[in-house]
């Protein structure tokens, strides 16, 4: 039935100022709707994100209402903290991990490596991928330690 994501909405105080940052990070505007609402594409013709200008939103953070994972493949994320520093956004400390580079939360047989960072409005961000867990391993680590543990052990990241 479900087939994946197809929007996810932000609230933003400056609707322009937003557009121009996630248009930054590659994302296309769609349509304007009265001057108070944007539509961009995250991946044309299948998943959108919906900017809301709003004269409050600092609402207090939780990643339930405030909060976008945009799925990235592993070389991308591998590039990410240098991507996003060029274009002038600052990964951050999330989970304990210093945004310096990507880190990775294994679940049972599979894990998510990510990064994250904020929006103008304090809007957390997300660039992450899933992999394989061969080892079963359970502790949270960077990318590049988790890397060592699968060479190590003869597995490679696809």
């Amino acid at each position: 039935m479900i087939l994946g994501l197809y929007e996810a909405h932000l609230p933003v105080r400056d609707l322009q100022r937003s557009i121009a940052f996630y248009s930054g990070l590659g994302l296309k505007l769609d349509h304007i709707v009265n001057e108070k609402i944007a539509f961009l594409w995250i991946v044309e013709e299948q998943s959108w994100l919906g900017l809301w200008q709003a004269d409050q939103a600092e609402l207090p953070y939780h990643p339930s209402i405030r909060h976008i994972a945009f799925q990235v493949s592993l070389d991308g994320l591998r590039e990410s903290v240098c991507w996003l520093t060029e274009r002038g956004y600052t990964p951050r400390k999330a989970f304990g991990f210093e945004g310096t580079e990507p880190f990775v939360m294994p679940i049972a047989q599979h894990a998510h490596a990510k990064i994250h960072f904020n929006d103008p409005d304090g809007n957390s961000l997300e660039f992450i991928t899933k992999l394989d867990n061969p080892l079963g391993a359970q502790d949270y680590m960077y990318l590049s330690e988790w890397e060592r543990l699968l060479n190590e052990q003869g597995y490679a990241l696809k």
